[in-house]
């Protein structure tokens, strides 16, 4: 499954190139696309029934003459039916056939999206079928893939056909006996019918399995990685120091209760006997990175060095110049940091490492830099990551063999339930810090249809003119087939021509070279920038507080969660900032769950909120993102499947701590390599 996928026919080298923008390198890769939603046949209805700019089919037969006109550039086709009283127009461009197929007075099922024109329908390009070859398609589930420019959606699904009639059946991991007892489908099965479900309950069936495949793989995983650390001792026994008593009595604001509550729980954990395997969980705002700057000084005055790593380097930089004004304003003058990033000149690493290397660097924050393989350290006591960069048995092991075996804090901005997070992080002692400081504004929220465009620009105007900055957040990078919503690039020159040539508007995706990403960041940051438009890329990467005002476009397309981490990009300065909930569609639905997001700015309410309306369903439409990025899986709307995957996870240990008997050596192997622990739990 590692083979490449030009292995497959009619996949050259351009199309491999579109596929890989998709993450799909390899057989393995593509088989593990999942389909972002399905295309069901449904029964054809009456058109009373319909919604706007949704599929819909309707069985009825052609009233009017079938009328072709010829334009200098195309031809146009067109005529017209009638069902429940209501009248359909029909039109297909470059289809002239079209005229001596279609009968008058004949019975066809028409299918495509719908838009109202007057007290009528109007339909375009629909698909044509006879009522008996429809009703061989009834309830049939086509997949509907995450495309890029230049890929069509039937280009993945042929691709995805040909993998699996080469592969199938696929190797089963887990035992017989466990996958029966929780009524799961085998892996070869669902594999075949997450792609291609024959109908409803196959594909909820197939989803099933491979959600419970994640989960459990990942919390094997962590369980394991738990046990090591449980019995690991410590090699950095810590005293307390007078200078992290001293820094919280000069600070310029009190610390409050939840944040004194967990800063005695990591020092407890510094000075105790075994070592420190640390989340700290909290909201935007909540002031973790403070506790991370005590944590770090602690660790140097008792001798030892600290590291803190984060996703981007202009982060990395925002946290460099905080620790450094931290220690000048505290009088901390003889403890030397370091910024270490991928930008860092050649020569510049080379003196970071020759002084990281003999001790006298005691503070090194950076970016993946911190664990290259020039990156030695004397004697790393602590190692501070965050949610992004999950700090796995690799770099464990990696930065053992440079001096030891350190101390590990994690933390994460998105606030999830104690119940989940105890699975989720079943490797980590959880804090939760879970109160907000009281001079923190509170951010205002809006949620609004897209109707209130005009009026948010204008808004936007004004808040720039009072010298303020603006995020917009869209959940694509370009127009993509079969998929409605707003793009990032479309989207910026749109802004271009609605506001004032004077404003400066920059954009930012996953797409962009990391030196290009940085450069924006760093322009938006340094105020050369008035408007960034991005996509969900900015959730971790930069702190702006003169930033005070964020719009997120089709916000019926993020999970909660996700949203209010997004959120979490304004409101960090002392001015006002508001949030603006653009939403695409009218569902009610979605509209009452981004209502919970209009009225509270608490994420850990926000998130069982979310669970409790999402339930274990959410199924079809797009799939919306959740704390960890799964392929498939959702912690909020899968809950009661990631408890059983809690469960088997137990009963397997209990079984066989090691996997060392054969019937859990596929389950083992499996484990080692998925791409769970490989991207969510090992890899940087």
């Amino acid at each position: 499954m590692t083979q490449s996928i030009r292995e497959l026919k009619g996949i050259g080298e351009k199309t491999e190139k579109l596929f890989q923008r998709l993450g799909v390198r390899t057989l393995d890769d593509l088989l593990a696309y999942y389909p972002r939603t399905y295309d069901i046949f449904r029964e054809p209805q009456s058109m009373e029934k319909w919604r706007e700019k949704e599929v819909q089919a309707v069985r009825a037969q052609i009233q009017t003459p079938v009328s072709v006109k010829k334009t200098r550039n195309s031809t146009v086709v067109t005529t017209s039916v009638r069902s429940g009283g209501q009248r359909l127009s029909l039109i297909w461009f470059q289809m002239p056939y079209l005229r001596s197929a279609l009968k008058q007075g004949e019975q066809y099922v028409f299918r495509g999206k719908v838009i109202r024109k007057g007290t009528g329908w109007e339909m375009e390009q629909p698909k044509i079928y006879s009522p008996s070859d429809y009703e061989k398609l009834l309830h049939h589930m086509q997949p509907v893939y995450g495309l890029t420019k230049g890929l069509t959606n039937q280009a993945v699904s042929k691709a995805v056909r040909q993998a699996l009639d080469q592969k199938l059946p696929q190797e089963e991991f887990l035992p017989e006996n466990l996958w029966r007892k929780y009524r799961l489908t085998d892996y070869s099965s669902a594999l075949e019918a997450i792609h291609f479900p024959k109908d409803c309950q196959q594909y909820v069936e197939a989803r099933k399995r491979l959600a419970f495949d994640e989960f459990l793989l990942f919390i094997l995983g962590i369980r394991r990685l738990k046990e090591r650390t449980e019995t690991a001792e410590n090699y950095y026994p810590m005293k307390p120091v007078w200078d992290t008593e001293r820094l919280i009595e000069n600070l310029p604001y009190r610390l409050t209760g939840a944040q004194e509550r967990v800063w005695q729980e990591i020092e407890g954990d510094l000075k105790g006997g075994a070592l420190m395997s640390r989340l700290v969980q909290g909201d935007v705002g909540s002031g973790k990175t403070i506790l991370a700057y005590l944590a770090m000084v602690m660790t140097a005055r008792n001798g030892y060095q600290a590291a803190l790593m984060v996703p981007t380097e202009v982060l990395a930089a925002q946290h460099y110049q905080g620790l450094l004004e931290l220690l000048k304003e505290q009088g901390i003058q003889d403890l030397q940091a370091e910024l270490l990033t991928g930008s860092s000149t050649a020569k510049e690493k080379r003196e970071i490492y020759n002084r990281m290397e003999s001790g006298e660097a005691k503070l090194i924050i950076g970016t993946h830099a911190l664990i290259q393989e020039k990156a030695l350290y004397h004697s790393l006591g602590l190692v501070i990551t965050d949610e992004q960069h999950r700090f796995g048995v690799k770099q464990r092991e990696e930065l053992s063999l440079r001096g030891g075996n350190p101390h590990v804090l994690v933390m994460s901005a998105t606030p999830i339930p104690r119940t989940l997070a105890m699975i989720v992080y079943g490797d980590l002692d959880i804090s939760m810090v879970d109160e907000l400081p009281a001079r923190r504004l509170p951010i205002k929220n809006c949620v609004v249809g897209t109707e209130y465009r005009e009026k948010a620009y204008r808004f936007m105007e004004k808040q720039i003119s009072q010298g303020r900055q603006v995020y917009v957040i869209c959940p694509m990078v370009e127009e993509s087939e079969g998929l409605d919503g707003e793009n990032v690039l479309d989207y910026a020159k749109r802004l271009r021509s609605a506001l004032p040539g004077h404003i400066r508007i920059g954009c930012l995706h996953g797409r962009m070279k990391a030196k290009e990403k940085t450069g924006i960041m760093e322009s938006f940051a340094g105020h050369e920038l008035d408007i960034l438009v991005s996509t969900t890329v900015i959730e971790v990467g930069v702190n702006v507080p003169n930033a005070t005002v964020m719009m997120v476009e089709n916000a019926e397309r993020f999970g909660l969660a996700q949203l209010h981490q997004l959120r979490g990009r304004v409101g960090r300065g002392e001015h006002q900032s508001y949030c603006i909930f653009v939403q695409g569609g009218q569902d009610e639905e979605i509209k009452k769950r981004l209502e919970i997001l209009n009225h509270s700015n608490d994420g850990f309410y926000i998130a069982g909120e979310d669970l409790k309306l999402r339930g274990p369903g959410d199924l079809f439409g797009v799939r919306q993102s959740g704390v960890m990025d799964f392929r498939i899986a959702d912690i909020y709307g899968d809950s009661d499947i990631l408890r059983q995957a809690s469960q088997a996870v137990q009963e397997i240990l209990s079984d066989d701590p090691d996997l060392e008997q054969p019937v859990y050596a596929p389950l083992k192997e499996k484990m080692e390599n998925s791409f769970i622990n490989r991207e969510l739990y090992v890899n940087l």
